[in-house]
């Protein structure tokens, strides 16, 4: 199911655990824009070093490869650090969005290549002035890229956490003998997965036996999907013991 509500969109899962996404508005969008732009601008004049050896040989394939240069960095920087970086280019770091699934699923590469590749044209006719436009009167705040990928870009908030301790209920937890892993899980994890796993394990006592496992049990295979688990450090493990120590990695270490 899903709700909206001033810029924000709650999804809920058919366990039951709801989790909600700030969504990024056109401006804030707009302005990680501009950073990445001058990385792209960057890049391309680095590239352009080049161009003069090539103009030796022939001018036309140079300003040719100056053209497809500029196109080949501007969509593939935002598809390789998207895809590197959890759905973030340096301009999203910067203001703290994020790039997610619409429906709550875990980001595919395949979504990724999909919205950047739809750059130009939301692009039209400058300045992103489709893109934008579009971006306003959708109520989920996406351009056309995000549509035809199913994507959304929010604003990540700091999580808040309470009562943490009753949740993990002081049992002992293996992944901390494992400094390496613990500083991947804080590094791979996105915030809504991380939100998403501790109000799994507030609302499990509600669930019934099946629908608990399958929701436990989903959420680990997202999080194995994410960070590579030696298979030792699950031996002996339920899928919602293997999250709870997660958890306890993510807000509390």
């Amino acid at each position: 199911m899903i709700t909206h509500l001033a810029h924000t969109l709650t999804l809920q899962t058919p366990e039951g655990v709801q989790f909600r996404y700030h969504l990024a508005g056109p401006i804030v969008r707009f302005m990680a824009w501009w950073i990445d732009l001058l990385m792209v601008i960057t890049l391309t004049f680095l590239t352009m070093r080049i161009m003069p050896l090539i103009s030796v040989i022939s001018r036309d394939l140079s300003q040719t490869l100056s053209v497809l240069a500029f196109f080949v960095i501007s969509v593939g920087y935002s598809m390789c650090l998207e895809w590197q970086w959890q759905g973030q280019t340096l301009g999203k770091r910067l203001f703290k969005l994020r790039v997610v699934d619409a429906t709550g699923l875990t980001l595919q590469g395949s979504q990724v290549i999909l919205r950047n590749l739809m750059r130009p044209v939301d692009g039209l006719p400058a300045f992103y002035c489709l893109g934008g436009l579009v971006c306003l009167i959708n109520h989920q705040c996406q351009r056309l890229g995000d549509m035809a990928a199913g994507t959304l870009v929010i604003r990540e908030q700091r999580p808040v956490i309470p009562n943490i301790e009753h949740v993990l209920k002081g049992k002992f937890n293996s992944l901390k003998a494992y400094p390496h892993l613990c500083a991947r899980l804080r590094q791979k994890i996105p915030q809504d997965l991380a939100q998403l796993a501790f109000q799994a394990l507030v609302r499990s006592p509600q669930l019934t036996a099946q629908a608990r496992n399958d929701l436990f049990e989903a959420l680990s295979d997202q999080f194995q999907g994410l960070v590579p688990f030696p298979p030792h450090t699950a031996l002996g493990l339920t899928p919602e013991q293997h999250i709870r120590n997660c958890v306890e990695i993510l807000f509390t270490c």
